[in-house]
């Protein structure tokens, strides 16, 4: 039981004092191998041994990144950041709701996921300072975008989790259907609602002065060259649109960004001579935090190779009792701590539905409630986690200037406005469904 609570609180004490993500990770996955008895050579291995779980997502961050320099190489991207300083400028409300719509299209529409952060946010920070916007305010729009939609929508990434939860259910004995599923995380993913109002209406609504920058980079550039829409431009769009149906058709996010890669090469929208220094690029862009994302993979397998995780279930589930409500709430704060320290809402689902299914079946809970619990504790580690994507992105793309921190400006904000309205949210759809 204490080997995860005690290994997430290593992580977070660390990160708070800032030291490096990477290094809190790993600092925790040593922890966890150490309390369970491994020596350091042995904790270590487990963790590189673990590492490969997340390689696919890795690879596809790499990819979807070197897809974006592609479309950023187009100027195409220029159009909609012209277009926001036309329309937007001194409109802060308005500003940060329409970053949120704009992030939110990256989960179901032009598939993209994070990548489009790194090309979109650098440009529009100077305009951000002049109309001192709070860019944590910004950092909470984007990850609401990254998030609500897969939890709530069944599209896109929002698919794939879906068909996560399903599988996990029916893998360890309670049925579930695709629809169920989608109607299970309405009353969550409203939280998230709720949360984005509360930050765009009330936390981040006064004007914030900016601060001087800490390292000034060549991302950040003011665009505002006329940028008229051309053949280039709409070989662009189609190449997204490729990319798009070939993720819906395949659900594999690899062969989305190859089928919009190619194409952008073959359409020569992008010449082959640049295609070394678009890769280049796209590592450099999504190299960081596809590497956290493997590091916590990493720590997610040592936690359930000790069967810490396990544990901490058993130990919480023997003083349950019979309560659904109190069930429910010890079930989504195991869910928090595990996947606040694994930082992946899709890699935890199959690890929490193989404990909460049977303590679900036993209690009486119905499948929707059993697939709200789990959907929502998965979702837990996605806003709030250190080493979430979804916290990491923002960052990726708000830090360009040096000027915001990844812990004060974009991890704590993110998990009081979407943690603590996810968890009541789903506190309450586990009770009444």
């Amino acid at each position: 039981m204490w080997i995860v609570i005690i290994s997430v609180l290593v992580m977070t004490v660390l990160s708070l004092l800032r030291v490096n993500v990477i290094i809190a990770i790993i600092a925790a996955a040593l922890t966890a191998g150490l309390m369970a008895g491994l020596s350091p050579v042995e904790a270590v291995g487990m963790l590189v041994d673990g590492m490969g779980g997340q390689s696919s997502t890795a690879l596809s961050y790499i990819l979807l990144g070197a897809f974006a320099v592609a479309i950023s190489y187009t100027g195409i991207t220029n159009l909609l950041v012209n277009y926001l300083i036309k329309v937007l400028t001194g409109k802060k409300t308005i500003m940060l709701l329409a970053i949120a719509g704009i992030a939110s299209l990256s989960q179901n529409v032009v598939p993209v996921h994070i990548a489009f952060i790194p090309i979109l946010i650098p440009p529009l920070l100077k305009l951000f300072d002049k109309m001192k916007l709070d860019r944590r305010g910004v950092a909470t729009a984007l990850t609401f975008g990254l998030k609500a939609p897969y939890i709530m929508i069944p599209a896109g990434f929002g698919i794939l989790f879906h068909q996560t939860i399903v599988n996990g259910m029916v893998n360890n004995g309670s049925d579930l259907t695709m629809s169920q599923a989608a109607l299970a995380m309405l009353i969550p993913g409203s939280g998230m609602i709720v949360g984005l109002l509360i930050a765009v209406f009330i936390t981040y609504r006064k004007p914030k002065e900016p601060i001087e920058a800490v390292a000034q980079t060549n991302a950040v550039e003011e665009v505002n060259q006329v940028v008229t829409f051309n053949r280039k431009h709409a070989l662009t769009i189609v190449s997204i649109v490729a990319a798009l149906i070939a993720q819906i058709l395949t659900d594999n996010l690899i062969i989305g960004a190859l089928t919009g890669l190619v194409l952008m090469f073959a359409f020569l929208v992008v010449p082959f001579k640049k295609g070394d220094s678009v890769i280049s690029e796209g590592i450099a862009m999504m190299g960081t935090i596809a590497f956290v994302m493997l590091v916590a993979s990493g720590y997610g397998h040592i936690l359930q190779e000790t069967e810490a995780v396990n544990g901490l279930v058993e130990a919480s589930s023997s003083v349950l009792g019979d309560n659904k409500v109190v069930i429910a709430f010890v079930l989504l704060l195991v869910g928090l701590l595990v996947t606040m320290g694994i930082g992946s809402s899709f890699g935890t689902v199959p690890i929490l539905a193989a404990l909460y299914v049977p303590i679900c079946l036993a209690a009486g809970f119905s499948p929707l409630a059993t697939a709200a619990l789990i959907g929502t504790a998965g979702a837990l580690g996605d806003a709030g986690s250190p080493a979430s994507d979804s916290t990491l992105g923002p960052t990726a793309g708000l830090n360009a200037d040096g000027k915001h921190n990844h812990i004060w400006d974009t991890v704590v904000p993110t998990f009081l406005h979407y943690n603590i309205p996810l968890f009541i949210f789903g506190w309450i759809a586990a009770v009444i469904l």
